[in-house]
């Protein structure tokens, strides 16, 4: 008989010792299956992954939520937006305060005062007690409408919070996203304001459009494999290197994703490793980007352009991942769809706007109506209303009064309305004006019109309210990140040759380490060796300390792929005592380390 097992918290069996241990598999799994799931399923739904309806992860939707709670229009202390926040947010208050620093950085959706840090040093924002914060007029016009929200109650149940946010622009393609989750990743690359409003105007125009990344560092791209922003395709983002003077160059853009920290400190270390002749690195960066290169005498200034992009971080390559949330399950899209989903759901907010908004206008037209009438008809100075027995009479009298004019009204006459129709005072009446209500009445309609007008128009609206934003806040988003194709930097063509390299005949070694024996030529640690041995056979191997290639070797030196200038002559005899040839050729492209026979 098995031991008694040990029992949870919960008061299930979660182990049960036996000597076969099928039991204690079976349970594990099932703990497995069913804890690690939920686990999972959590993270990428409420934690790591952005939402495609609004953009946002879910921290970042419960901070803007809370910021509107606060908003008055003056800066609120972001300790106090971080605290308020933590009546949504769960997760303690260094993740809310991290992702609002990010938020605040973008200079998008939030207006920051004080020191909020520096994307391109990596300098990080002063305490929340020290920075201020408040909602941008773009955020609060593009993100915010209680009448359209979808709410739900926060883990409390105590407030209510948005399931998301109804936003008429996609966030999640201006702003960009990373994050990680338990199975998956999401990572997408930020885009230029002013063009994912054109490519929404050409969308709806049912034209063609493309959208590549845009990043606040600047910098060039290369856009030949983005592939739409999905998996499997990529990048490659450069920095901008200026030539001051012979000896000296600047670094005014940096890669996405790096700081000058990290690209000065790249540098110095391709610098120790002989990789480029560098004499000093200066990091002045300050409002703007700046790192000084200082090269040795004697360093041409194009061929250390081209060791920086080789082996520093002055040349990226980043793989996109465009992975959403959508339908409460996470799917890989490209960012074209992205943008399609977001201005179908824009052109239904505005539409759903409008309606409400005229069937507010609509209540305010027909209230209008009855009072014009109540008025003007002296309803309130009849026998029945003056000395009605009960409410219910003289309501039924004011029904029985207001009959004949319904069908000026724009819908039937509700018991409300009537209720409302006896609180008017009698001062508004006295100050009744018949001209006034007439036109108050004429405006109504206009508006009703109006609106009608849009609504039966409704992509030509989309169009007209993506320009105006574009209008209002395009100035402030030129295109940072230049697009250009990048030519293939060959590390080996570009590497400085610091080492030196040395054979011993008679043991048959090659490599650096040898010191003490025959000099060849000098090299790079990253170049190829080209070997002729006397009997006709050839190869080539990489650089290494010390190497063992055999006896006989006839020839020895560095060898560049794909070099039809280096041309090699043989002289060999046809069997011996037979006719003497020479041979002329050029070895471009070969295995390494498999050996070729003339």
């Amino acid at each position: 008989m098995p031991d008694e097992g040990v029992t949870s918290s919960h008061g299930k069996q979660c182990i049960t010792v036996d000597t076969s241990n099928d039991i204690v598999r079976h349970q594990l799994r099932g703990m497995y299956q069913s804890w690690f799931l939920d686990y999972a399923s959590y993270v990428i739904l409420e934690r790591a992954v952005p939402h495609i309806t609004d953009g946002l992860k879910p921290v970042q939707r419960r901070i803007l939520h809370s910021m509107k709670t606060l908003d008055d229009g003056r800066f609120n202390k972001v300790a106090n937006i971080v605290g308020n926040t933590m009546q949504y947010h769960p997760h303690g208050d260094q993740s809310i305060n991290d992702a609002l620093v990010q938020l605040g950085q973008k200079e998008l959706l939030v207006e920051t005062q004080g020191n909020w840090g520096n994307v391109l040093t990596g300098a990080s924002a002063a305490a929340g007690r020290y920075i201020e914060a408040r909602l941008s007029p773009f955020a609060l016009e593009v993100l915010y409408n209680a009448k359209t929200t979808d709410w739900t109650v926060s883990y409390d149940g105590r407030k209510p919070e948005p399931v998301t946010l109804p936003a008429k622009f996609p966030l999640l393609l201006v702003q960009g996203v990373e994050g990680i989750a338990v199975g998956l990743s999401s990572k997408i690359l930020p885009h230029n304001f002013n063009e994912i409003i054109d490519a929404a105007i050409a969308y709806l125009r049912e034209e063609p459009f493309t959208l590549y990344p845009d990043f606040v560092t600047g910098g060039f791209l290369d856009v030949t494999k983005y592939n739409d922003g999905e998996r499997g395709g990529s990048v490659k983002i450069r920095a901008k290197i200026e030539k001051i003077d012979n000896r000296t160059l600047a670094i005014t853009e940096i890669p996405f994703g790096k700081t000058t920290g990290t690209i000065s400190d790249s540098i110095i270390r391709a610098a120790e490793k002989g990789k480029i002749k560098v004499r000093k690195v200066e990091d002045m960066t300050s409002e703007n980007a700046l790192i000084l290169v200082h090269l040795l005498p004697g360093t041409s200034s194009d061929k250390a352009i081209d060791a920086l992009y080789a082996f520093t971080d002055c040349e990226l390559s980043i793989s996109p991942n465009c992975c959403v949330i959508s339908d409460k399950k996470p799917h890989f899209l490209g960012v074209s769809d992205v943008l399609r989903h977001s201005v179908d759901t824009t052109k239904n907010l505005l539409k759903r706007e409008l309606e409400i908004q005229r069937g507010e206008i609509e209540e305010n037209l027909h209230f209008a109506s009855l009072e014009r009438i109540f008025i003007e008809e002296r309803i309130y100075k009849d026998k029945e209303f003056e000395e009605g027995e009960s409410m219910d009479d003289v309501l039924i009298h004011i029904e029985k009064r207001l009959e004949p004019f319904t069908k000026s009204l724009i819908r039937d006459i509700t018991r409300d309305d009537l209720l409302k129709l006896m609180e008017i005072k009698m001062k508004r009446i006295l100050k009744f004006n018949s001209e006034e209500a007439d036109r108050l009445i004429a405006s109504y309609k206009e508006r009703i019109a109006a609106i009608n007008d849009h609504l039966a128009h409704l992509v030509d609206y989309t169009i007209a309210w993506y320009t105006s934003l574009k209008e209002k806040y395009g100035d402030a988003y030129p295109r940072r990140t230049v697009i250009r194709g990048f030519d293939n930097i060959e590390a080996a063509k570009v590497a400085e040759a610091n080492e030196r390299l040395y054979i011993n005949r008679e043991e048959g070694f090659i490599g650096t380490s040898l010191k003490k024996d025959e000099y060849v030529c000098n090299c790079s640690d990253i170049d190829d060796i080209i070997i002729f041995y006397k009997d006709g056979k050839y190869k080539i191997v990489k650089v290494q300390e010390k190497m063992f290639i055999g006896k006989n070797v006839l020839y020895v030196n560095v060898f560049k792929r794909n070099d039809q200038r280096t041309i090699y002559n043989v002289i060999y005899q046809n069997g011996k005592g037979g006719i003497y040839y020479m041979k002329r050729f050029a070895v471009t492209g070969i295995t390494r380390d498999k050996e070729y026979d003339l």
